[in-house]
Order: C-alpha cells, then sequence, then structure tokens
C-alpha cells in the first residue's frame, strides 16, 4: 500500500538574528538604506555580525504513515513538532529533503492560523475549504453541520478579528475536522477551550479516525495520545528520536523529560526533618522498579519508594509515607506498622526498605511524600515533604477521558452494568 505522507531527510534551518529572505519590496527598500549603518557599525565593533549563525529546527526526518493511520506527535518545547506540521500545511518551505502527500490537507495548527482577520465566520469556511479545493456544494453539505459544532450561530456573519480566542478555535477545528480532507493535522487543539470543548474535540477526532482519514495528532495530554493513536512519533532537538508503539514511546518522553535528579533525594541534611530527630534515612528513591528512579509515574502504573538508612545499631525497621497533594492534604497513608512484613527480617543497621503500590491511582497531577522511619518502639526519624513527584495521564478506561482534577485525589476503577428494577 502507498503511504499518504512520505517523508525524507527532511530539514528547516533557520538563521538566528536575521531574516532568511528579503520578502516584500518594503523590506528590500528598507534594507539597502540602512545596509551602511549596518556596515559601519561592524566597523565599529558596535554589533557582531551574525550571518553564519543558523540553527535547525528540523533535521534529517523520515518516516511514512498509511492512508488511515492515526499517528500521535511528541516532544518538548522547541523539538520541532509545529515545525513539522508547518511544513507539511504547505506553510513553510523545508530546507532540505522532500514530502509527498497524497490527498487533501486540512490543519488546526495554532490560534490566528488559516483565517483572514477582516472576513466573516461564513466566508471564512467557504475560504478554508477552497484552499483545500473543494466545491462550494461540498462546503454547503457541511456548512450547518459545522456551525452547529463550533456553536457560533449567532456570530458566523461577524468579522472573526471580532471572535475570543475560544470561538475562534472552536470554528477552526469545525473547518477542519468536517471539511473531509483526507489529511488532517492538529497541532495541541486541546490547549484552548473549555474542558466540555477538549471532550468534544477528542470525539470527533476519534470518529475522524474511525472513518478511515489519516491523521496526525501533536499534544502534550498522553492520555489523549494513547487513546487515539496506534503509533507515535518522538522529536527531539529536532531530530526523530523515537518512532513505534505510543506506550513505548511515551515511556522514553517521559523518563528523558525528568530533570537529572528527578525521582531522588538526598535526605542526610533535609530541611523538612522533625526538629530533634536523628538523621537515620539517607536517601529516598521514585521509580517503577524496572528502571532508573523517576519522578514522574502514570497513574496506573507500579510505583516503589526506596528509602536507604543508616543507623548506630541494627534495627527490624518500620517504614511509613503519607502521600499528600500539592496543597498539603493526606490522600493516603502506607506503613508497614499495619502489616509488619519487616518485623520477620534480620536486624540491620544499614539497608534500603523497598514499598511497591501495585497500582497508582491518583488523579494526574503533582503529589509529595512524607516518610517515617523507626522500630517497634516508634518513630525517630521523620521527614515532611521528603519527595515531590507527578502522577502522569494514562487512558485507563479506553475512551481517552479523564475526570477532572477538582473532585478529588484518586481515581477508583469500578464496573457498571444495567438491571430491571
Amino acid at each position: 500500500m502507498q503511504p499518504i505522507i512520505r517523508v525524507e531527510k527532511l530539514g528547516k534551518r533557520y538563521a538566528i538574528g536575521r531574516r532568511e529572505n528579503l520578502v516584500t519590496i518594503r523590506e528590500a527598500i528598507t534594507g539597502a538604506m540602512l545596509a551602511p549603518i549596518r556596515a559601519l557599525r561592524r566597523l565599529n565593533g558596535r554589533t557582531a555580525d551574525r550571518s553564519a549563525e543558523h540553527f535547525w529546527a528540523l533535521k534529517d526526518v523520515s518516516f511514512e504513515v498509511a492512508p488511515g493511520e492515526v499517528l500521535g506527535v511528541i516532544g518538548r518545547n522547541g523539538a520541532g513538532k509545529s515545525t513539522l506540521l508547518k511544513i507539511l500545511s504547505r506553510i513553510t518551505e523545508p530546507t532540505a529533503g522532500r514530502v509527498e502527500l497524497h490527498g487533501r490537507v486540512g490543519s488546526l495548527l495554532e490560534v490566528g492560523t488559516g483565517f483572514h482577520q477582516e472576513l466573516t465566520g461564513r466566508e471564512n469556511i467557504f475560504l478554508s475549504g477552497a484552499i483545500m479545493g473543494m466545491r462550494r456544494a461540498e462546503i454547503i453539505r457541511k456548512f450547518d453541520e459545522i456551525v452547529a459544532f463550533a456553536e457560533i450561530d449567532d456570530f458566523i456573519d461577524t468579522p472573526v478579528k471580532r471572535y475570543s480566542s475560544g470561538m475562534y478555535v472552536r470554528l477552526a477545528f469545525a473547518v477542519a475536522a468536517h471539511l473531509e480532507p483526507e489529511i488532517l493535522l492538529v497541532d495541541e487543539v486541546l490547549a484552548v477551550g473549555d474542558v466540555g470543548f477538549q471532550k468534544k474535540c477528542l470525539g470527533k477526532m476519534g470518529e475522524v479516525a474511525h472513518g478511515g482519514r489519516t491523521v496526525l495528532f501533536v499534544s502534550h495530554n498522553m492520555a489523549a495520545v494513547e487513546a487515539l493513536c496506534k503509533r507515535c512519533l518522538m522529536l527531539s532537538g529536532g531530530t526523530l528520536a523515537a518512532n513505534g508503539d505510543p506506550m513505548t514511546v511515551m515511556a522514553r518522553y517521559v523518563a528523558e523529560s525528568a530533570p537529572p535528579d528527578s525521582g531522588a533525594a538526598d535526605l542526610t541534611v533535609h530541611p523538612g526533618r522533625r526538629h530533634g530527630d536523628t538523621p537515620t534515612m539517607t536517601r529516598v528513591e521514585l521509580g517503577d522498579g524496572a528502571g532508573p528512579a523517576r519522578g514522574a509515574i502514570r497513574i496506573g502504573d507500579p510505583m516503589e519508594i526506596r528509602v536507604s538508612y543508616r543507623a548506630a545499631r541494627p534495627l527490624r525497621p518500620v517504614l511509613g509515607s503519607v502521600i499528600k497533594t500539592s496543597y498539603g492534604a493526606p490522600v493516603f497513608c502506607v506503613s508497614d506498622r499495619f502489616c509488619a512484613q519487616l518485623a520477620q527480617c534480620e536486624p540491620r543497621a544499614e539497608a534500603t526498605i523497598v514499598c511497591r503500590i501495585e497500582r497508582l491511582m491518583l488523579i494526574p497531577g503533582n503529589y509529595s511524600i512524607d516518610l517515617w522511619l523507626g522500630d517497634a518502639r516508634g518513630d525517630f526519624d521523620v521527614v515532611y515533604d521528603a519527595i515531590g513527584f507527578e502522577v502522569l495521564p494514562a487512558d485507563l478506561t479506553g475512551t481517552g477521558r479523564l475526570p477532572p482534577p477538582n473532585i478529588g485525589a484518586v481515581f477508583c476503577e469500578a464496573a457498571w452494568s444495567l438491571t430491571d428494577s
């Protein structure tokens, strides 16, 4: 099967500190008039010549997309995601490589892209359709559906320059999703708009995907990427760092996005230690038990809390951990004092205690951990806010939806059924 998108050794280079080209007559005249002044400044040492400095936003990127495939694109800010979509949308010309597109392309890249500010919403719908090569009859057939989705019935004949950002992006997404392009490019559409609109967008993109059209979806919303995409690309520093299963690629993204010391903390000298306690806990590390320490755990994944201690005498340790929200409210506690699993161990003066939580069912957000270390006689080393961590979203239900964070901190799985009264 011929790919609907083929990208070969794609590169985009920008000059630092100057424009690549003089695009208009006005710019050409202005540049010519200012050239002697700039030359004089360089001779006087007042301005450095930066003409040789360049930045590669994309470099040597190659991949293919099959018809009907939904491809996720993730990466940190500045990784080259938006540049890639702008090249695919024919907004930006590549510096190197080539792109083959077999089909009409609809794109929603950012608020402000694609619409003429002086035209009304109605006129922009027809303009966008014409740019995509659609006949007027096709646009008319979809017109009412677009307006209803965007919820701007009363403002359809108002110039879009008077729209709020929410109205603008609702109409832009409605046009991009409803005018039936063979290829739909979406860049962070979920970053704008209210919760209801975001759910609506997810549902519509799911419809588009199941309808056999090709979608490239750029987002930082990992749950949405997991729910919608069968394959995922990861860009890093303008290069293609990973290409494959979304779960595998996202795990690598999380690991590489975390700061070098994320997921570990030195407890020998810690500002949160209870006054008067003997420093016994020396280090805490977080992770999933399958790799190095990391401070970001996906909802539903296992989490291990590893606490190292060094005591003045051998002891059978008792460890307690209280997980708290970012506002300091306790969510739950895990402690060996309740189950006494460590009570049968040989006393040790130095060791590492491992507490494993098989499924971390916390709503995505930021949390911290208080630690208590003691023995059968009680706690003698307490460190408040010993370490912080982040819970990342994941599509546990297979629907791409998660409860909002303001209804609690714990996500409880349940089974639902309907019976006769």
